[in-house]
């Protein structure tokens, strides 16, 4: 008997560690959402767009803008997130991100003509720069450190689903009406139905973040530390009084400062900015620069040259896509364990070697323009190489640069610096995607073989400047940043 009661408190502690654990994983998925949104977003269109240009009589150059003016909002919306989340508070900034997402969802659906879906379009891309720095930001604030790797790549996992569920309602949809630009429920053009369905995903988003604690940081740098407290007894599963305020007081004396946070926060003696705010910066350029998007956004051209039928571009688009999702799962097992520096390490030199592989096979293509083909084996070479940088990326360089972004920064300026890098991150997502077609014309070639080149600079970035923060307190890194900074 005395033995039993003797493991009663042993397995009360383990039962409440079990709830807080689950309590923690459920609030974060709710904040991973808005990557879900984020990833639905960037890919609907791709269903879409020549139904928009038959409709409204688009040239390629305005038919490529309306797809990637998205980009450029998303770049406006993230550089002015941090401002936002520290003013008004996480939760309320994710309500305001579905909110935009809802009204780009039905604006781009009663489009009348190409500037008015251009400006849905800029309106639903702020909403998914405002998504892609509250969301690792929340999800690092309120996740224990010795899970919280896991947890904030949820963020790139529900990117990875949004856009595969983003082409199945696109399918869905095209193969009811017998294709987008046919008519189908009540009468509406399908491709009106693709953007509408957004709608769905926005508002429970939009709902569900009203329902989650308020991050307990944002708490204490409004003075409310008694309900940070609760916060932080209620998702971390701490019982002693003393071991909360321990915390409190940890998260105070990294936040403090005599002035609201703002950009100002992130000035510093290397070229104007913290040392730290350029590592983010460099990370979230070097994610975009090594073409990732090139082959979501642009992956007809390499299936066609290496002999798929071009009816057959959604199936291998959907392959592509779910590969990318399941190889997320590499990294959610793994970055808790094994760290974020060696994961960005292997990732780079997995898609340094298959890019230069992609670039030697398409060397050997006859062709120019959308008309390249390539002979065997080349093309399976090509084919086999392409899915290993998918393979690369999906599992390191996709998911552990955004748990990185939410981790590294300070605590008093984490949402600014997250907020500029994820801005430098879209506009580097915008040059790459625009800038692709112009090098292809020269030769895929020398399209993958930049993107190869990147990869290796990658490498050598990570090797140097990465400092790896696996299992360390967000006050204990904070810490290390502010006293490294020359």
């Amino acid at each position: 008997m005395s033995q039993e009661n003797g493991r009663g408190p042993d397995r009360a502690d383990a039962e409440e560690r079990q709830r807080t654990t689950t309590k923690v994983v459920l609030i974060s998925v709710v904040a991973a959402i808005g990557g879900f949104l984020f990833g639905f977003d960037t890919a609907v269109v791709n269903g879409a767009v020549d139904a928009v240009a038959e409709e409204f009589r688009l040239a390629a150059g305005l038919k490529g803008f309306a797809v990637s003016c998205a980009l450029l909002g998303a770049a406006v919306g993230a550089w002015f997130a941090g401002r936002l989340a520290d003013r008004f508070g996480r939760k309320a900034v994710m309500v305001i991100a579905g909110a935009l997402f809802a009204v780009s969802a039905v604006g781009s659906a009663f489009a009348f003509g190409v500037w008015d879906l251009i400006l849905w379009r800029v309106v639903g891309g702020v909403g998914v720069g405002i998504a892609s720095v509250i969301a690792p930001t929340y999800i690092a604030e309120v996740a224990p450190a010795h899970i919280r790797g896991r947890l904030a790549s949820l963020q790139q996992l529900a990117i990875t689903v949004g856009i595969f569920a983003a082409l199945l309602s696109d399918a869905f949809i095209a193969n009811t009406a017998g294709g987008a630009s046919e008519t189908t429920w009540f009468g509406w053009d399908a491709w009106r139905w693709m953007f509408v369905v957004g709608v769905i995903p926005s508002l429970v988003w939009a709902l569900l973040a009203l329902q989650i604690p308020e991050s307990p940081r944002y708490l204490i740098a409004q003075g409310k530390t008694q309900r940070a407290g609760e916060v932080l007894r209620e998702v971390l599963g701490t019982r002693s009084l003393e071991a909360v305020q321990r915390k409190v007081a940890d998260i105070k004396n990294s936040m403090r400062r005599e002035d609201e946070p703002s950009l100002r926060d992130l000035r510093g003696p290397k070229f104007g900015l913290l040392p730290i705010v350029w590592v983010g910066i460099l990370l979230s350029v070097l994610q975009q620069g090594i073409g990732i998007n090139v082959i979501f956004y642009y992956s007809t051209t390499l299936w066609k040259a290496v002999g798929f039928d071009e009816s057959d571009a959604f199936t291998t688009s959907v392959i592509t896509s779910v590969t990318n999702v399941v190889v997320t799962f590499i990294a959610i097992a793994t970055v808790d364990r094994i760290g974020r520096k060696p994961l960005l390490t292997v990732g780079s030199a997995g898609m340094f070697l298959s890019l230069t592989v992609m670039a030697i096979a398409f060397s050997q293509a006859s062709g120019s323009g959308q008309d390249v083909s390539l002979p065997q084996p080349w093309g399976t070479i090509g084919v086999i190489a392409a899915n290993v940088y998918v393979i690369s990326f999906g599992a390191t360089w996709g998911p552990v640069v955004w748990v990185l972004l939410g981790e590294m920064f300070p605590n008093r300026i984490r949402a600014a610096g997250l907020a500029v890098a994820a801005a430098a991150q879209w506009l580097a997502n915008f040059a790459i995607s625009t800038s692709f077609p112009s090098l292809a014309k020269l030769g895929l070639q020398y399209a993958y073989g930049l993107y190869a080149v990147i990869a290796l600079l990658s490498f050598v970035f990570v090797r140097r400047a990465v400092q790896e923060t696996k299992g360390r307190e967000l006050e204990e890194i904070g810490a290390e940043t502010t006293s490294t900074a020359p």
